[in-house]
């Protein structure tokens, strides 16, 4: 019996996506479209808007992507509770199409990992980066069980030991674990703009380059929420052996809106085993 203290509810359903169950299955399936050649994926970026906005370029992410049917989730923190590495550790995620199963043996390996108590729920209580993924999982995958990392610090020392972290326990699995990253790219400016600083920071992503993306973020002044997250997963790829990593899709709000004066950019990036 899952403990209810361990149970997290849905926070943005009907605000990022809808709340009516069969709604929310048909507009996932109808974002589910494949567009390149399915390949088992050990790592995927995708972005975490509402879905009328990005809901395209997760969708076209997750449909040409098989995942392991054990999983862990990173997302930046937006609201700036809890610990700066909080990790979820067991129990349930509920989400309008059903429950998702937290992996304990994995939460607890990570864990034992990581130098500091990252356990905590706090970080995650009212976070949306991790829970609006779910529902493309459960619609995709239906069976896989995941540990939800909501990330806060962006201390490179720190990122980079999360990284060591996940990969040790890709290792203690025989690596038959897929790392999701969940991530906006940049905010609030032009199209024009968006792209030109967006696509310093995708190719420091397509290097597998942890401490590139870093730096560039910074220098550039990029807005990618989630780029704390991803230095951390990129580290882990790079010590795994894992580098054929390829944009799968690049859209913006403005498409929606029709305005391209100021808007939200999401990219959907996997890394793919030869």
């Amino acid at each position: 019996m899952v403990e209810s203290d361990w149970i997290r509810n849905p926070v943005v359903a009907n605000l990022f996506y809808p709340a009516n169950p069969l709604q929310l299955k048909t507009t996932v399936e109808r974002f589910l479209v494949r567009e390149k050649e399915i390949k088992k994926t050990p790592f995927l970026l995708v972005p975490h808007a509402g879905y009328i906005y990005s809901g395209s370029a997760a969708g076209k992410t997750f449909a040409c992507s098989e995942v392991s049917k054990r999983v862990i989730i990173l997302g930046p923190n937006h609201t700036g509770l809890g610990k700066p590495i909080s990790v979820w550790s067991k129990g349930l995620w509920k989400t309008p199409l059903g429950s998702a199963k937290v992996d304990e043996e994995i939460s607890s390996e990570l864990l034992n990992s990581l130098s500091k108590d990252c356990e905590d729920k706090m970080g995650h209580l009212r976070e949306h980066s991790i829970e609006v993924e779910l529902p493309f999982m459960q619609v995709r995958y239906q069976d896989f069980t995941f540990v939800p990392v909501c990330v806060g610090t962006e201390n490179f020392d720190e990122l980079i030991e999360l990284g060591e972290s996940i990969a040790k326990v890709f290792k203690r699995f025989g690596n038959d674990l897929t790392l999701i990253v969940s991530s906006d790219m940049n905010h609030y400016e032009s199209a024009k703009v968006n792209k030109k600083k967006d696509g310093y920071a995708i190719e420091k992503i397509l290097k597998v380059d942890e401490k590139g993306l870093y730096e560039v973020v910074q220098e550039k002044n990029i807005s990618m929420c989630g780029f704390a997250p991803c230095v951390s997963a990129l580290y882990a790829m790079k010590t795994l052996g894992f580098n054929n990593f390829e944009v799968v899709d690049y859209t913006h709000s403005g498409l929606i809106t029709n305005d391209d004066s100021e808007v939200v950019s999401y990219a959907g990036i996997r890394c793919f085993k030869e």
